[in-house]
């Protein structure tokens, strides 16, 4: 009999409750323990992203360009995200570790089902037609359902022989596989971060992982030099390596480089203190791709300026720091290992979102979680941000070996 089964038999939680009661508790929660300071945070940055992409309606609405309305379905979106912070931190901690294979499961299956009933856009076919105008991209899900899993199959193992790295490196590489497949190549990369570092928090060796750093380098250098990728995505890192010669990047700005020069062209705009909300270029002219999810770091730095921008980065990077923190604090293995996959998934996209709007990582589409518009990627992000803020507060009572240890 495992610990955790023993503590069930011993009465602490009876086989009578119902369902809902075996998923959520109210009492377990430790209240005054929560970081209330990481989900104030990540309410700022949510807020302050509504305000960008107001600006940018009324911007279209200003100058007349004919589209969707970004601030009313963002707004519709946030609604329907937000209780998802509520129900994921209310989430009772054994029941998720028993079912992280199950949530996972559900995500591949409908990674499956993209190639089948997926609706394509922009050549590449990602998302599932949802009720209320809610498209489902299940691969913003599939982050999600992969830190769960991940925590689950590390959760007993120490990753002491190379030979208990099999499993883990499986979960990551089915879902990569099936975005790539979509082809979402910038959202596929982001797992590797993830994975990587959740290996490192579950004990792996520094040189194993390094050794693995090494070799996907190798190999995505020879998948670049001997193009066997797709030609838009060999476009992509050719533009980029061109892109650090001025002369160059002016050339292509209205072929390859159009994204990249665009970006580039916008935060430079903003100069020291911005040019105001809602006045920059980006919004005015309307010529920079994807401002309210992808750019939209590019439109915060114009318009906020370099000091505008540097607090964006310092308030964003305090909360992947309170996150870590969180989770170095818990003494339950998985839950350790969850909310540190939380604080890598906001760390990843950071980094890379940032990396491409300042041009020193290749173009590639990913949202900044909370800043962004997107429904999926708002629900995700809500999802592992309650979950976060949950299991480091939870007091469920655990006997596995780490709750032991000082």
């Amino acid at each position: 009999m495992r610990p955790d089964d023993a503590v069930q038999g011993a009465g602490f939680f009876p086989r009578s409750r119902s369902w809902v009661s075996q998923v959520f508790s109210v009492r377990s929660l430790r209240w005054p323990q929560i970081e209330w300071s990481t989900l104030l945070i990540a309410l700022l940055l949510l807020g302050l992203g509504m305000v960008f992409v107001r600006a940018m309606d009324a911007a279209d609405l200003a100058f007349e360009r004919q589209g969707v309305e970004l601030f009313g379905g963002h707004l519709r979106k946030v609604l329907i995200s937000l209780p998802c912070i509520v129900l994921a931190a209310l989430v009772r901690p054994r029941w998720l570790r028993r079912n992280s294979y199950a949530i996972y499961a559900l995500c591949i299956l409908f990674l499956c089902l993209v190639p089948i009933i997926g609706e394509t856009r922009n050549n590449a076919r990602r998302w599932i037609s949802m009720p209320m105008g809610f498209d489902l991209q299940p691969s913003e899900l599939a982050k999600v359902g992969l830190i769960l899993a991940m925590a689950r199959v590390l959760y007993r193992s120490r990753l002491e022989s190379l030979g208990e790295f099999w499993r883990p490196a499986c979960l990551c590489l089915l879902p990569m596989g099936l975005v790539v497949l979509q082809p979402d190549l910038g959202t596929a990369l982001t797992i590797v971060p993830v994975a990587l570092g959740m290996l490192y928090l579950a004990g792996a060796r520094a040189r194993v992982l390094v050794g693995v750093v090494l070799i996907a380098l190798s190999a995505a250098w020879i998948t670049w030099r001997f193009e066997l990728v797709r030609d838009y995505q060999l476009q992509r890192v050719d533009t980029w390596v061109a892109s650090f010669e001025p002369e160059k990047l002016i050339e292509g700005r209205n072929g390859p480089a159009f994204h990249t020069y665009h970006a580039r062209l916008v935060i430079g705009n903003g100069w020291w203190f911005g040019t105001k909300l809602g006045q920059g270029v980006a919004n005015e002219a309307g010529h920079l791709p994807e401002r309210d999810s992808d750019s939209i770091f590019a439109v915060c730095a114009e318009e906020g300026g370099f000091l505008g921008a540097a607090a964006l980065l310092a308030l964003y990077a305090m909360m992947i720091v309170l996150l870590l923190r969180s989770g170095s604090g818990v003494r339950e293995r998985y839950s350790r290992l969850v909310v540190g996959g939380v604080g890598l998934y906001f760390a990843a996209h950071f980094f890379i979102n940032v990396g491409v709007n300042l041009g020193l990582l290749p173009m590639t589409g990913l949202t900044l979680p909370l800043l962004s518009t997107g429904g999926s990627s708002l629900l995700a992000t809500c999802t592992a941000l309650g979950l976060a803020l949950g299991l480091a507060a939870n007091g469920e009572p655990s006997l596995d070996e780490d709750a032991f240890r000082s």
